[in-house]
């Protein structure tokens, strides 16, 4: 791993027009949200330390909108996070506005919508940051993009879904943007140079499935995880949650023919259902193979179910600290439905609930320290030590399900996590020496999830079930980290552009809803 990778410095600069259109990513048209007229949306890429600019121009009939940076630290541009509620206000129609920011880390990640399920209906595409790799490999295939996915339009479902006690059944799954049905559609199809190692970049850009995934013929090596490289390992398949990211090395020395890159599910009993869940393939060829669907065998089946990969271990280690502070819990628990039939995700007895009117950053700015009990917010007020959470999910919850957990502005790292089970206390079950570090990891069914940070931004930044459906009933937490510090480390000038782009999202309000918003889930306010 070459750690002598020249950092360049150079802007890289984006136009991204949002818009609303008609597409049939699997045969059956449907109304989308796309970025530039396509889906998945334009890569962008760039390379480590490359400051990457994007300006972001809404032309939606309607509903605002952002874009948040998957796994990106944001040092010191915690108002470029993109989520709307807590570090902006939305972009209303005809608005804009920029982002800049750093690409302080390098691999594969993605971009997306935070304006509530927003992204669900398109509005993402990948990330590519050029860097060391911990392993060598001929060509570079990019990224290829997984999301279960819904013939209806995804706010449908969600307000479906808000009312109803299990999760709803998606109709297909795509894969790198495309998928077949019984109305249509194509596989995806990757061209393999015979004789070469290739780098392809797995993404879960999903709503509500974990995804398996294999290559018949063709073991994979992994070489990185989220934004971290790791020690190179082979398998023959991976499990990838909502919002997880695998860079893989694919040797392509089997005979020149067509062969499947299969993709399941956790199999519906661990995450949503999906009807075509048995049938989801791509085509890998190589180059001088004929034309034409594989025939390839699977080397096995496919596993099932909602869980990690274990065999992470990062490339450049570290040792936790295993000095625990006594609390330290976050009590994670489906509520039954309740008033009007809505159901809620509890945080220690809270829905996350945020105001787009007036988001965390800009309270902040204006010296306010007192939040609503809705929102959620937790401070973190020591500068770089290790913050550590139990996130203990209720066993008696009628939900049992488990959880894809991101943390914006960090990676974390995992110290321990168990399904069906309560945290005991016991520090011994810990992994502090160079333990899985990620943005990104599975909260088990009915379990726990035992994460380390270090407060070494200041900022506030969401932790959240990356399940669309789940952090919009209110599954989320903001830290409020090293709040006294935010101003100075942001700017005040920049902060002043956070309170300017919130008089127009007032205005836009004003204008379109003069009677008023109807409130919506957790991160939307919807006409």
């Amino acid at each position: 791993m070459d750690i002598k990778w020249p950092v360049t410095g150079k802007t890289v600069k984006y136009n991204f027009e949002i818009s609303s259109m008609a597409l049939a990513p699997d045969g059956v048209p449907r109304p989308m949200t796309v970025v530039n007229g396509q889906y998945p949306g334009p890569t962008i890429f760039a390379d480590w330390g490359d400051m990457i600019e994007v300006t972001v121009t809404n032309k939606l009939t309607s509903n605002g909108t952002g874009i948040h940076w998957h796994g990106f630290r944001q040092l010191g541009t915690n108002d470029m996070d993109g989520v709307g509620g807590i570090t902006e206000c939305p972009i209303p129609t005809g608005g804009s506005k920029t982002y800049l920011f750093k690409a302080t880390q390098y691999g594969t990640s993605w971009y997306h919508s935070h304006y509530s399920v927003q992204y669900g209906d398109g509005l993402l595409g990948p990330i590519i940051i050029n860097g060391p790799a911990s392993a060598n490999y001929d060509l570079d295939l990019g990224a290829m993009p997984f999301t279960d996915w819904f013939h209806t339009p995804i706010f449908e479902v969600n307000h479906g879904a808000l009312h109803a006690n299990a999760p709803p059944t998606a109709d297909n799954l795509l894969v790198n943007g495309t998928m077949t049905s019984a109305s249509g559609g194509n596989y995806s199809v990757t061209t393999l140079a015979p004789g070469k190692t290739h780098r392809l970049r797995f993404i879960n850009t999903g709503i509500n499935n974990w995804n398996h995934v294999s290559l018949d013929g063709h073991p994979m090596t992994v070489i990185a995880a989220d934004f971290v490289p790791i020690v190179p390992y082979t398998t023959n398949s991976l499990s990838i949650s909502v919002g997880q990211r695998y860079d893989v090395i694919i040797n392509a020395n089997q005979t020149v023919g067509n062969y499947w890159l299969r993709v399941g599910t956790g199999g519906g009993k661990c995450d949503g259902p999906n009807k075509n869940m048995d049938n989801v393939k791509a085509i890998f060829r190589y180059e001088g193979a004929p034309d034409a669907q594989p025939d390839s065998v699977a080397t096995q089946p496919l596993p099932q179910g909602c869980f990690d990969e274990t065999n992470i271990i990062p490339f450049v280690g570290t040792q936790v600290p295993r000095d625990m502070p006594e609390q330290m819990t976050l009590s994670f628990a489906a509520a039954s439905p309740a008033t009007g039939n809505l159901v809620r995700w509890l945080v220690d007895g809270s829905a996350m609930m945020v105001d787009f009117d007036r988001p965390t950053l800009q309270q902040i700015s204006k010296n306010n320290g007192t939040f609503n009990r809705t929102e959620n917010v937790i401070q973190v007020g020591e500068s770089a030590k290790f913050q550590y959470w139990v996130i203990q999910q209720s066993q008696t919850n009628l939900a049992k399900l488990p959880h894809s957990i991101h943390l914006h502005g960090h990676d974390f790292y995992v110290l321990d996590q168990a399904e069906n089970a309560t945290w005991s206390g016991d520090l011994t079950r810990l992994k502090t020496d160079n333990p899985i570090r990620r943005d990104t990891a599975t909260l088990p069914a009915s379990g726990y999830l035992v994460l380390a940070f270090e407060s070494d931004n200041p900022g506030v930044w969401l932790m959240h079930c990356h399940v669309p459906f789940h952090i919009s009933a209110g599954f989320g937490v903001q830290f409020a980290e090293r709040s006294s510090e935010i101003v100075y480390t942001i700017g005040k000038a920049k902060l002043d552009v956070v309170r300017k782009q919130c008089d127009v999202w007032s205005t836009f309000q004003k204008k379109e809803f003069p009677n008023g918003f109807t409130q919506g889930d957790s991160l939307l306010r919807r006409g």
